[in-house]
């Protein structure tokens, strides 16, 4: 357990919030081992959507360097990463449920990676994103060179990478970067309107939905067409395709059981 993240769980929704407000939520080994293992353990629980975000002002300002030795040439910086920050960020993207990235303040470092591997990212209108790495002589980690360029593409993601400049969160959604900007007094509506309509969704539909567009990153189109018939095929066969189908058929709202 870390006092740095908090989690919760009810009714479907899980809710892991970073809890360092005194440094913007910064994270050290433990925090970032303790979310990884809160990912996985998402896959059996009861949790149906979960939704990541920080406590206090921030959503996350990154690494928290002075836990991680600043400074310290002996300290194994590609070992914490490996052990560390990047099981949970595998975890996020092999995890067969929606994760929402509810970002109110500064997500900045492996904070930004963090919002850029859940599934989608709502940001108040004073929200801020920053690969500022480059500013203490770093590069990116936590994925970010993998999640960025896809959203952004390669010149734009060299800038922010190489700038290390934040940007708004409205200029975050013109660059097609995150999925939606709401007014901050707004942002809490806004999260739980859509953790109702993805509770509500058919689990099996979103878990295939999500593995695809993942394995689509690495194939051409005859791969992904055969990983779509195959997905296709275990929704058609499942229970909340026949509900779906009766709903349809009956013109009424259809209740989804997540089989």
């Amino acid at each position: 357990m870390s006092d740095k993240v908090l989690v919760s769980l009810e009714n479907g929704v899980k809710r892991i919030t970073f809890n360092n407000p005194k440094r913007r939520n910064a994270l050290d080994f433990e925090a970032f081992k303790f979310i990884g293992d809160e990912i996985k353990r998402s896959a059996t629980d009861e949790t149906k959507v979960i939704v990541m975000t920080g406590a206090g002002d921030a959503f996350c300002a990154g690494a928290d360097v002075q836990g991680f030795g600043s400074g310290d040439a002996t300290h194994d910086v590609t070992a914490s990463l490996r052990a560390g920050v990047n099981p949970g960020i595998q975890a996020m993207r092999d995890l067969p449920k929606p994760i929402i990235a509810r970002v109110h303040g500064h997500a900045a470092g492996v904070g930004c990676n963090y919002a850029l591997a859940a599934d989608f990212i709502v940001a108040s209108d004073q929200a801020f994103f920053g690969q500022v790495f480059v500013k203490i002589g770093l590069m990116p980690d936590g994925g970010g060179t993998y999640f960025l360029p896809r959203a952004v593409g390669y010149c734009r993601a060299f800038e922010l990478m190489a700038l290390g400049e934040p940007i708004s969160s409205q200029q975050a959604l013109e660059m097609g970067m995150i999925n939606r900007v709401v007014p901050a007094e707004k942002l809490d509506d806004a999260v739980d309107e859509l953790t109702r309509k993805l509770v509500a969704s058919p689990g099996l539909a979103l878990a295939k939905i999500k593995a695809a567009l993942n394995a689509s990153a690495q194939s051409d189109l005859a791969a992904a067409l055969e990983f779509e018939a195959v997905g296709q095929g275990d929704c058609f066969r499942s229970a909340d395709f026949k509900e779906g189908v009766s709903a349809f058929l009956e013109k009424r709202k259809p209740n989804f059981k997540g089989n």
